[in-house]
């Protein structure tokens, strides 16, 4: 029975997430911010997949707790996949500013807007059993930046007429690629909590 989950992450955005979806498995989640000497990830995978179970192995492996590590990205089909596993670092590292810049080069002339968000999720057990999720997210991507909420792709993401981050937190909630995962996620562990 898992009633605590480490999820293999530092983003406050995802960690936030994750606690609110799993409140109702009474599921408590922590982050790897409470958590000293861990090991560096490297994320050499060639899928949202294989990045995901090497980040949940290899914090599982160290703390020895179930832990869930999800990798996800965006998928912008004019771009033949890009930004796809290299979201976070598609400009440089981590720079949410950077990424959007970039896309919004890249889209210049493109009529094909449409892209979608991806999130995967592999949960590992101390005793190697291991489970897979995934979520998708359908949405296009806008010609500027809109809306003050979210991270990451959120300001050029649309979804039914507005960007993600012109949704509340909650109303993102209810849609995002990463909730379709968990609850993806959820319904397998129904089985095993």
């Amino acid at each position: 029975m898992i009633n605590k989950l480490v999820v293999a992450s530092e983003n406050k955005g995802k960690i936030k997430e994750f606690e609110e979806l799993f409140k109702e498995l009474n599921i408590t989640i922590e982050s790897l911010n409470k958590f000293d000497n861990l090991p560096v990830i490297i994320e050499d995978g060639k899928t949202f997949e294989d990045n995901a179970r090497i980040k949940a192995k290899t914090i599982a492996n160290a703390l020895n707790v179930p832990v869930v590590a999800d990798d996800s990205g965006l998928v912008v089909k004019a771009l033949n996949g890009e930004p796809g596993i290299y979201s976070a670092r598609y400009a440089g590292d981590h720079d949410d500013a950077a990424n959007n810049r970039k896309l919004l080069k890249n889209m210049i002339n493109k009529d094909n807007r449409d892209a979608f968000f991806q999130s995967t999720l592999v949960l590992e057990t101390p005793d190697g059993k291991e489970i897979v999720a995934n979520g998708i997210l359908n949405g296009k991507i806008a010609n500027q930046e809109k809306g003050r909420n979210g991270f990451g792709y959120d300001s050029l993401f649309v979804v039914n007429g507005k960007t993600l981050a012109e949704y509340s937190f909650s109303e993102k909630n209810k849609i995002s690629h990463r909730r379709n995962a968990i609850e993806n996620l959820k319904e397998k562990l129904k089985d095993t909590i």
